[in-house]
């Protein structure tokens, strides 16, 4: 994950490596952007849009189990 705070964005790397563009307004409700942090894995919905490509939607960190 590479995260741009001062602009509100960021990219999630995929295992292919494939970066794939969330915005803070994609967001999990009741997720904080600013409590990501690089490195962290995720879970989100992945669409893929013609004109602006692929997206991340409802994005929240994931929780490994302990």
């Amino acid at each position: 994950m590479r995260i741009l705070v001062g602009q509100g964005y960021g990219f999630i790397r995929l295992p292919n490596a494939r970066e794939v563009y969330f915005h803070r307004a994609d967001l999990q409700e009741g997720t904080a952007f600013n409590d990501f942090q690089i490195g962290d894995a995720v879970k989100f919905e992945l669409i893929e849009d013609t004109v602006s490509g692929a997206r991340a939607l409802r994005v929240v960190r994931h929780r490994r189990p302990r």
